[in-house]
């Protein structure tokens, strides 16, 4: 194994992004209704840490099939250390009302491909 800080240097020397993200993964503890009864306020959350340009990305994941909805769900979080981002997701309603629980993980963006298109006389955006 190599000590994290260790292989972001290696990542960044070798010109990759390096960029380091944490990740939750958020899972049901407690029936859908109890999902469902926090999903206001969870959203509330969701959309506080994005105008405060800490939510990266956030939404649903399905069953291990790909055909069902769990209640389930990934969150992604700027944070300057893996403290602050326990905070961040401690304070999910879901969290905090035990109707889910999580995995908190660093995450070191190397690779890949966001288009952002924006058509101007539309103000509509499309992120693929």
């Amino acid at each position: 194994m190599v000590a994290w800080k260790d292989y972001k240097a290696i990542a960044k020397e070798r010109g990759a992004l390096a960029l380091e993200l944490y990740v939750v993964e958020s899972t049901p503890k407690m029936p859908p209704d109890s999902i469902k009864e926090n999903l206001p306020a969870h959203l509330e959350y969701q959309r506080d840490l994005e105008q405060r340009e800490v939510l990266v990305l956030a939404g649903p994941t399905s069953d291990a099939t790909g055909e069902l909805m769990e209640g389930a769900g990934l969150i992604v979080y700027r944070a300057s250390s893996m403290a602050e981002a326990k905070k961040l997701a401690d304070g999910d309603p879901m969290h905090q009302s035990g109707a889910r629980s999580y995995k908190l993980r660093k995450w070191l963006v190397n690779e890949g491909n966001i288009s952002l298109n924006v058509g101007l006389s539309t103000g509509i955006a499309q992120l693929s």
